[in-house]
């Protein structure tokens, strides 16, 4: 008798992880539905809260989720301005180029090269930050498939944990 119980309760921890592992890789819908990161892992969550370890992993993804979204935000709206003056400045090189195709000043080669060097920036951070998703979520599936606790790095906590499941 005692065996069976055993057995049911490390099923029951093998679910559990199972579904906190799930709710994490659920985060990498967003490549193929929009808003599916933030709807997904929810979802499962919701269905599996009174579970200690899945309602701790829940969480963790998504406080994840919406700290990216405010991350791309924060760089968003950073880029915005400088984006408004470069792209202004951008189309009155254009305009100077198409009146003056023989000849190219090279004071409108500097503001161009400002524009790409702005441009490169902002891609490699947006880059960086995507990449950086795609590690931690995957990092953190690991963890809870071996039944380990993870703590997104960079992670805003908006949906305060209670605790930290043993």
């Amino acid at each position: 008798m005692e065996t069976t119980y055993q057995h049911l309760a490390e099923e029951n921890i093998k679910n559990e992880r199972t579904t906190a592992s799930l709710i994490h890789l659920s985060t990498l819908l967003k490549f193929f539905f929009p808003f599916a990161n933030y709807i997904a892992p929810v979802l499962i969550w919701s269905f599996n809260k009174e579970k200690e370890f899945v309602d701790a992993n829940g969480r963790q993804a998504i406080n994840f989720q919406l700290s990216i979204l405010v991350y791309t935000f924060f760089l968003f709206f950073l880029c915005l301005p400088i984006f408004l003056i470069f792209g202004s400045e951008l189309l009155s090189i254009i305009d100077v180029l198409d009146s003056n195709i023989e000849r190219f000043p090279l004071d409108l080669l500097q503001n161009l090269t400002g524009f790409i060097i702005i441009f490169s920036v902002v891609l490699v951070l947006l880059m960086a930050l995507f990449v950086f998703q795609i590690y931690a979520v995957i990092n953190a599936t690991i963890h809870a498939s071996r039944g380990e606790f993870y703590k997104y790095p960079l992670c805003i906590p908006f949906i305060r944990t209670t605790q930290k499941p043993s």
